[in-house]
C-alpha cells in the first residue's frame, strides 16, 4: 500500500516591538544577536523553550504525519525603528520560499503586531497580505503579542489568530499551539473559521496591564467566557503606544466557526461586549507613580525594617517597551541616596564603557560617564569612579518562566563597583538586554539571597521571575522613551484622547 502524503506546514516568524521615541535604531546585528534562523537548526534551538517556535517544535514532533518547514525566524530586542533593509531582507527571502517550496497545507506566522520599520509604519500587515495573496487558498494563521497594535484589516487575512493571555508573557508556547490547532482543525477536519478584528478606538497605557489583578485580567476573563460553539477563540490586546502608528490602539480578535456562525451574528456580538468591556475598563489603565528619589526612599525603609531583597523599576527605561538602557535618572538618584545595603543597579548599554571595563581588567579602576551616551533628552550622563569586578562574556540561558531555556546574548558585559558609596554595583553591556531573568545575575556572580536593593530598567515582566523572589517592587517614573505619561512623548500618529 502506497505511504500516505504528508501535509506540509510553513512557519516564519517576524517578533519585533518597534519603539518610535527609541535614540537607537534596529539593525541587522541586533536580529542576529537574538533571533535569524530558519530550517532545523531553528527547530533545534527551540525546542522545549517556552516560546512559539518551542511549541513548533512539539507539533513537529508529536504530528509524524505533517511535514514542518522553518522558513526565515527574526527577532530582536524591542527597540528603535527597523532599518528597512533587514525587514526587506527578511521579505523577500519568506516570500521566495513560500513559493518556491510549495505546495503548503497551511501556514503559520508568529508575529509580535508592533513593529515599525524606517519606512514602515505597518510591516506585519504588510507581511501577511503578501502571504494572503501568494497563497490565495491555504489556512493561514498568526499568533500576537498581548501588546499588538492591530487593524481590522487582518481578519480577513487569515483564518485563524490568537494572542498571548498573560503579562508577564509566560504563554508564548501556548499562544502558538492554539494556532497550530486551529489550523490543525481546518486542513484535518474541514473546519472553516473566520476572523474579526475590532478596535474600540483607544490608546491605553501599558504599564499597569498585568493580567494577575486589575483591568487586563477582568477583560481576559472575559475574553475567555465567549468561547462556545460559535466562538472557537477570543483574545483582548491592549496596544503599544510607543510604536506611535495610524493602527495603535487596543484591539479584540475572534475567531468563530464559519458554519455554526454563518451570518457572522455571533462574532459581532462577541465583539460588541469585549470593545464595551474595554471602553468601560479604560481610566483603570491609567496609573501615578512616585519619582526615582521617592521610590528609592520607600525602597530602603522597606529594606531596613524587612528581610529580603527590594527592587525599584523603572519602567521609562524598559528594554522590553523600547527602552536603551541610557537613560540616567533611576541612577543618578540612586547614588543621591547613598544606601547603606548592598545593592546592584541593572543595567546600562554602553560599549565604551565595557571595552574600557575590559581593558583595565577585574581589579582595575577607571572613570565613566554613564548613561546619556544615545541621547541627553532625558537627563545628563553621570560621573563615577568604579572598580572592575567581574567581565563576562554575556551568553547565558534564561532559567524562566517567561522563555525558558531561552539563549540571550547580551555582547560582552562588566559588573562595576562605584567607589565612594558604601556597596554599590552597577552591570553595563555592549547589547540593550533586560535584566528581568535570575540568570543574568548569576551571570555576574550576584547572589540574590544577599542583595538587598536591586534598581533595575524594567517593567511588568520582571515580576514573572521576581516577584516571588522580593519583599517589595516599587515602580518609579523616570523620563525615557517609553515613559509613563505618553503626554510627554511627541506623538506624531497617536491620538490620546477620542477615537485613534
Amino acid at each position: 500500500m502506497p505511504q500516505e502524503k504528508r501535509r506540509r506546514l510553513a512557519v516564519a516568524r517576524f517578533w519585533y516591538e518597534g519603539n518610535a521615541f527609541s535614540p537607537l535604531p534596529c539593525r541587522q546585528a541586533d536580529f542576529d544577536r537574538r533571533e535569524w534562523a530558519a530550517g532545523d537548526s531553528a527547530l533545534d534551538a527551540a525546542r522545549g523553550t517556552a516560546t512559539e517556535l518551542g511549541a513548533v517544535a512539539a507539533f513537529a514532533e508529536d504530528r509524524p504525519d505533517w511535514q514542518v518547514v522553518v522558513l526565515r525566524c527574526a527577532s530582536a530586542v524591542p527597540g528603535g525603528p527597523i532599518d528597512d533593509a533587514v525587514y526587506r531582507a527578511f521579505f523577500d527571502e519568506v516570500m521566495a520560499a513560500l513559493r518556491a517550496q510549495g505546495p503548503w497545507d497551511a501556514v503559520y506566522l508568529s508575529l509580535h503586531g508592533a513593529a515599525i520599520t524606517s519606512r514602515r509604519q505597518a510591516p506585519d500587515l504588510e507581511f501577511v497580505r503578501a502571504v494572503r495573496e501568494a497563497l490565495p487558498g491555504v489556512p493561514l494563521g498568526a499568533s500576537f503579542d498581548l501588546h499588538a497594535n492591530l487593524s481590522p484589516q487582518l481578519g480577513p487575512l487569515l483564518d485563524y489568530a490568537s494572542g498571548y493571555k498573560t503579562y508577564p508573557h509566560i504563554d508564548m508556547r501556548e499562544a502558538a499551539q492554539r494556532v497550530l490547532q486551529g489550523l490543525s482543525d481546518i486542513v484535518e477536519r474541514g473546519r472553516r473559521s473566520r476572523v474579526t478584528v475590532a478596535r474600540p478606538g483607544l490608546v491605553l497605557p501599558s504599564f499597569n496591564m498585568r493580567t494577575d489583578a486589575g483591568p487586563m485580567r477582568t477583560l481576559q476573563e472575559l475574553a475567555a467566557a465567549q468561547a462556545g460553539a460559535a466562538i472557537l477563540e477570543a483574545s483582548v490586546f491592549g496596544g503599544f503606544p510607543y510604536a506611535d502608528t495610524p493602527d495603535t490602539g487596543a484591539a479584540v480578535v475572534v475567531v468563530s466557526d464559519a458554519r455554526a456562525d454563518g451570518g457572522g451574528a455571533a462574532a459581532r456580538r462577541a465583539c460588541e461586549i469585549l470593545l464595551a468591556a474595554l471602553r468601560e475598563h479604560a481610566p483603570a489603565f491609567a496609573a501615578s507613580l512616585p519619582a526615582p528619589a521617592q521610590g528609592l526612599a520607600q525602597a530602603l525603609a522597606i529594606a531596613a525594617r524587612t528581610p529580603g531583597l527590594v527592587a525599584v523599576t523603572d519602567p521609562g527605561d524598559n528594554p522590553l517597551s523600547g527602552g536603551a538602557c541610557d537613560t540616567p535618572g533611576l541612577f543618578a538618584a540612586l547614588l543621591q541616596a547613598r544606601p547603606s545595603v548592598p545593592t546592584v543597579f541593572a543595567s546600562f548599554a554602553d560599549v565604551p564603557a565595557v571595552r574600557l571595563a575590559h581593558e583595565v581588567g577585574v581589579g582595575g579602576v577607571c572613570a565613566l560617564a554613564l548613561g546619556a551616551r544615545w541621547s541627553d533628552r532625558f537627563g545628563a550622563p553621570v560621573a563615577v569612579k568604579v572598580r572592575v569586578e567581574r567581565l563576562t562574556d554575556g551568553v547565558f540561558v534564561n532559567s524562566g518562566p517567561m522563555e525558558t531555556g531561552r539563549v540571550t546574548r547580551c555582547g560582552r558585559t562588566a559588573l562595576l563597583t562605584v567607589l565612594g558609596q558604601h556597596d554599590v554595583r552597577v552591570i553595563v553591556t555592549e547589547a540593550v538586554a533586560p535584566a528581568n531573568d535570575p540568570a543574568f545575575f548569576a551571570l555576574h556572580g550576584i547572589d540574590l539571597d544577599a542583595l538587598r536593593l536591586l534598581c533595575v530598567k524594567a517593567k511588568n515582566h520582571f515580576r514573572a521571575a521576581f516577584l516571588p523572589r522580593c519583599a517589595a517592587i516599587i515602580d518609579v517614573d523616570a523620563p525615557g522613551p517609553a515613559s509613563l505619561d505618553l503626554r510627554l512623548l511627541p506623538f506624531r500618529h497617536v491620538r490620546l484622547a477620542g477615537p485613534d
